[in-house]
């Protein structure tokens, strides 16, 4: 065994009902090293690295710690051993602070003294840019900022192996080069990372090498510097599944939603009120918002959608005011919404595929004279699941079943289907593999294309710039103005995320 290994793993297997989550998968993680996982969503990731955190136990292999074999068999023996992780779907209690949730992962002795942990944690998340205060609770907050909970917790623990699954999906351009920064220097002192992520070109800027798993084995590895993204994607989803989407430039149409100077007071006292929110969109275009998570994107979809009515400020779709309608009054006008949060608003995850196609899409002749038609529920959930290549047992599968891909493949299926003149998508690739990634492009496009406008909420900036003919910003509940994608620079994009919404910025940007 080298001295210079922290990690290895060797032949290890874990089994559950139908499916053979890791067989045989090898790892190698050097001390010091920036290593990259990689795979499609269900290729065997999550497990390897619950394996690792000791979330479960592997059903064949061994796991050799520093040059000597381990049984990690919970989380507090790993976060012992000095292997702390952030998980993609967070572990976290809604009904505890921040503070109190970081404490739960800390020794007696560190997490007893509360004034100095909430201290430590507003100057870990600061100097690392991402803000949190101590005192609020998880239930408050966005799903970005409960992310930046878990990062900064692992960061607090200062483990000596940190495991980081999707972590740069809150910041902006200049916090991701920051946080980068930072890795680099902590793997310059010795820590280990291990980064699991989709955005291929992250990978080839950050890390030393990348071992990539598909349907559970290991497909390969490879110095991602040294190759180009089209070959790591090739690696992950294999030769026939397209890895790109091409986009053409689009002619939009008359003006079909327009918002005026809409102003909306967040309930919440931390979240973020809309102030003077106001832009069109148009048919047949897609329209890009960025902003970091927490800054006005949940409520100006909850305002757009009907969860919540607004009186301050105008909406019109295609010529009707709707502020006050309901959600179901909106869609009957054409508007299909695909929220941030997959489980809980965007399915249930106890309903089969079938019953949650019925949840939004009942006006398909799914119900007729108040008599769900069974058979016709069944055949629109078949319809999405071929259309958009879900991978499941079928449509009587439960919605928590699928893996994350497959569910927002399905979610956006749904609503596609129902031909919307206006779709509102929240993150609608977020913790997704580039295969499902595309096929969602895809289908934004071709409705698109159809002349359906599209309101693209999201925080890959890859994404806004590959699809949207404009875009523009959020920050603080304030909307930049929008301007065509081609004459805003990512420079000038991070910016407005920040909240500079500088008039001569703007105007070179529309001209």
């Amino acid at each position: 065994m080298s001295a210079a290994l922290r990690l290895k793993l060797e032949d290890i297997v874990k089994d559950y009902p139908g499916c053979r989550a890791n067989d045989g998968v090898d790892l190698a993680v050097e001390a010091g090293q920036i290593h990259a996982l990689l795979g499609e969503n269900g290729a065997g990731k999550s497990t390897l690295m619950k394996v690792i955190y000791g979330l479960v136990q592997p059903d064949q292999g061994r796991i050799i710690w520093n040059g000597h074999a381990v049984k990690v068999d919970s989380p507090a023996r790993a976060r012992e051993l000095g292997i702390g992780m952030v998980f993609q779907h967070f572990s976290l209690f809604e009904t505890l602070t921040v503070a109190e949730n970081i404490a739960l992962g800390l020794p007696a002795n560190q997490a007893r003294d509360r004034r100095r942990l909430a201290q430590r944690i507003r100057e870990v998340s600061e100097y690392y840019g991402m803000a949190l205060d101590p005192r609020r609770f998880v239930s408050t907050l966005s799903m970005g900022e409960r992310q930046r909970v878990e990062i900064v917790r692992c960061l607090i623990q200062e483990s000596t192996l940190l495991i980081l699954d999707e972590p740069t999906s809150v910041l902006t351009p200049q916090e991701v080069a920051s946080l980068f920064a930072t890795l680099r220097q902590l793997a310059k002192g010795g820590c280990s990372i291990l980064f699991i992520s989709h955005k291929l070109e992250e990978v080839r800027s950050l890390c030393d090498t990348a071992t990539v798993l598909r349907q559970g084995r290991v497909s390969g590895e490879c110095r991602p510097a040294e190759v180009s993204t089209l070959d790591i994607a090739r690696l992950m989803v294999g030769d026939d599944t397209p890895v790109s989407t091409r986009v053409d430039a689009a002619e939009p149409g008359e003006a079909l939603l327009e918002v005026n100077a809409l102003c909306w007071k967040s309930a919440d006292p931390f979240g973020a009120s809309l102030a003077d929110v106001s832009f069109s969109l148009r048919q047949g275009e897609i329209v890009g918002i960025a902003g970091v998570a927490g800054n006005g994107q949940d409520e100006l979809l909850k305002a757009l959608s009907g969860e919540v009515k607004t009186s301050d400020g105008e909406i019109r779709l295609a010529g009707h005011a709707i502020g006050g309608l309901s959600p179901a009054q909106r869609r009957r006008l054409g508007m299909a919404v695909v929220p941030e949060e997959r489980l809980g608003r965007g399915a249930v995850p106890e309903l089969s595929l079938a019953a949650n196609a019925l949840l939004t899409a009942s006006s398909q002749g799914l119900v007729q004279k108040g008599l769900i038609r069974f058979a016709r529920v069944k055949a629109f959930a078949r319809e999405v699941i071929n259309d958009f290549g879900v991978r499941c047992n079928g449509e009587e599968s439960p919605a928590g079943s699928l893996s994350g891909g497959n569910l927002q493949k399905y979610i956006i299926g749904r609503e596609a289907l129902q031909s919307p003149r206006l779709l509102v998508a929240s993150h609608p690739t977020w913790g997704v593999d580039v295969g499902s990634a595309v096929a969602i492009h895809e289908a934004l496009v071709r409705l698109r294309n159809s002349g359906t406008a599209v309101l693209l909420i999201s925080e890959d900036l890859d994404e806004l710039y590959q699809l949207c003919g404009r875009l523009g910003a959020l920050c603080n509940g304030r909307l930049s103005p929008l301007a065509p994608t081609s004459g805003v620079s990512i420079e000038q994009l991070g910016r407005w995320m920040a909240g500079d919404f500088s008039r001569d910025e703007v105007a070179d940007a529309a001209a």
